[in-house]
């Protein structure tokens, strides 16, 4: 066959089978997966651009509550702010099916980024990109199976019949004009001569005679992927890359892989796979993702790196700030030993080790953690570090910059430094632990330290915030009229015992909604606020007004009956994302910390 513009030297018919092919001899399920070898294997081949693309508001929601509308916004700034938009991290895919899917990729779209790109993911049925259409998306993800363990055992069909839906669905998106990206799902066991290479050169022919840039996502759905060159298909990363490109005729720059680390191998393949001619590779932040997660987003942007160097606009001191919003914002723990972000990093607890660090910090740090990272090189304490060690453990353990910092002169550091000596005086010969550390900096300096109140009042702010913006997030109260937004209030009252009080303002801050409170409230309620309609000098009005963001106040005695309570405002955005008002709920602060 001649060869055609996409590289393709031969046409491979699509292989009927009579009985699914599970490939028993690799996959025996009573036992561990095997890597079969063969002599030969593929050549190296980096293409000349490589990009990351992001799933942390897709394949990274299914492995955990999902985010908030504001917390999405928050993390697709960050993805942007981390590359400078310089198109490193080139997309991020979304759902598109709840309210919140949509009000999401809105208000993502509306900050007018060119990169990251907002797609979609879609099932594989034709009415779906009808949602793609709707919301202005120019790619979407489509699921598209290919081992028979799917085709067979999970969809019901044939081979045929699978090529056939799959070409269906994928004409209806460009018959709509929209880039499909065809997610290859479960590819390291499917039968690539006889089903994959089959599918793909379709797909080619039709992106030629449409002049759509079809792209094709290489899915390891169960991280069987493995980054030999000289091990067999389907496992051969390697091999998949090339024969997707070679014999496929795919791109290089129209071709994605996503991994799962069900065998510790998820970055090293995502790497493997840009180095044997694949153009992006699929990340997550921090790994999430349904079962062992996926390739870490901020991995793949250090491997990046390496591999070619650091963009002038690129700015990893961003994954950083990106960790702390997870912990502090969304309440996510993360491993200590996690690569880059865990507490431990870049800490060196072995006594000779940190005597070396203390001498040159490079001996054992990998690289200028402080300048990438923000993050400068910990030590454990030993009787060598004195008080100034123990002051820089402080400092560093505890995060504290600036004003914030330690006084070396403090006593509770001399009471911590006088408990280290005598642990050596009593011939201690290992490092003191982090742990020991914590315990006596919690007795000798409290004042560093949240107290338990401060936690909770953090964890009901945090309860509080995600109510108020889900609330804000219904058609019903965005469409600013008290007729449709009173019932949804008012079966919130019902449903939330901890609600005192709930109210509406139009953006001039005047209340648009009755007192919605509970019955043996509503004539005090009534009274009080008879006179009292325009609350734009008030601080729950201006403060989510001014920054577009969810605002919780500080504790105060209800006037109504000397209750403890807070207020919890946030924006009610019209259509096109502007502030058409603003949401406030007054909450008993005794009654919503019971929730667990």
């Amino acid at each position: 066959m001649k060869k055609s513009a996409h590289g393709v030297r031969k046409k491979y018919p699509l292989k009927e089978v009579e009985e699914p092919v599970f490939f028993r001899d690799i996959f025996p399920y009573t036992e561990i997966p095997r890597v079969p070898f063969e002599r030969k294997s593929v050549p190296l081949e980096i293409p000349g651009e490589i990009w990351i693309t992001d799933t942390t508001f897709r394949d990274g929601q299914q492995s955990r509550p999902p985010y908030t509308v504001q917390q999405i916004v928050d993390i697709y700034t960050m993805l942007h702010d981390l590359t400078g938009g310089t198109g490193l991290i080139r997309q991020c895919e979304f759902f598109l099916y709840s309210h919140q899917d949509k009000e999401a990729v809105r208000r993502c779209i509306g900050l007018g980024y060119r990169y990251p790109e907002v797609t979609g993911w879609i099932r594989a049925k034709k009415e779906d990109f009808q949602i793609v259409r709707e919301m202005g998306l120019k790619e979407t993800g489509i699921l598209t199976s290919c081992s028979d363990y799917h085709i067979f055992l999970k969809l019901n069909w044939n081979r045929r019949q699978a090529l056939e839906n799959y070409l269906g669905i994928v004409r209806s998106a460009l018959d709509a004009r929209i880039v499909p990206r065809c997610h290859l799902e479960d590819i390291t066991r499917a039968d690539f001569f006889g089903f994959v290479i089959p599918l793909v050169q379709e797909l080619m022919k039709l992106s030629d005679e449409s002049g759509i840039p079809i792209k094709i996502r290489a899915c390891d759905t169960l991280g069987y992927g493995v980054p030999f060159p000289e091990a067999a298909l389907p496992r051969s990363v390697p091999k998949l890359i090339h024969g997707l490109r070679q014999e496929g005729g795919v791109p290089s720059e129209r071709l994605e892989w996503h991994g799962h680390n069900d065998f510790h191998k998820v970055l090293i393949n995502a790497v493997t796979a840009w180095l044997y001619g694949c153009s992006a590779a699929n990340g997550v932040l921090l790994g999430f993702g349904e079962r062992t997660g996926n390739a870490p987003l901020e991995g793949l942007v250090m491997e990046y790196l390496s591999l070619k160097g650091r963009p002038q606009k690129v700015d990893t001191t961003e994954i950083t700030k990106i960790a702390r919003y997870f912990q502090d914002a969304i309440g996510v723990v993360l491993p200590p030993n996690y690569p880059f972000v865990g507490l431990d990093f870049n800490t060196t607890k072995a006594g000779i080790h940190a005597d070396g660090v203390l001498k040159n910090e490079e001996i054992y740090n990998p690289f200028d953690t402080v300048k990438f990272l923000k993050r400068p090189v910990r030590v454990s304490i030993t009787d060598k570090s004195g008080v100034a060690g123990v002051a820089y453990w402080v400092d560093s353990y505890l995060e504290l910059e600036g004003d914030r910092r330690i006084d070396k002169r403090d006593p509770g550091l001399m009471k911590i430094k006088k408990w280290i000596d005598e642990q050596y005086a009593d011939e201690r010969t290992t490092a003191i632990s982090d742990e020991e550390m914590l315990h006596q900096a919690r007795i000798h300096l409290p004042k560093l330290f949240k107290s338990d109140f401060d936690k909770l009042k953090a964890r009901v702010a945090s309860i509080a915030q995600e109510l108020v913006e889900k609330v804000t997030e219904r058609q019903e109260v965005r469409s600013m009229q008290p007729e449709k937004m009173e019932p949804i209030l008012r079966n919130m009252l019902e449903e939330h015992l901890f609600i005192k009080y709930m109210y509406v303002t139009d953006r001039s801050g005047r209340k648009i909604t009755s007192n919605v409170v509970r019955p043996f409230d509503q004539e005090k309620y009534d009274a009080y606020f008879v006179h009292l309609y325009d609350f734009s000098n008030r601080t729950w009005f201006a403060r989510p007004m001014k920054s577009g963001k969810t605002h919780v106040s500080d504790f105060y005695t209800s006037l109504m009956d000397g209750a403890l309570c807070i207020t919890v405002s946030a924006p009610v955005r019209d259509r096109e994302g502007a502030i058409a008002g603003i949401f406030g709920i007054d909450i008993l602060f005794e009654d919503i910390a019971k929730i667990g």
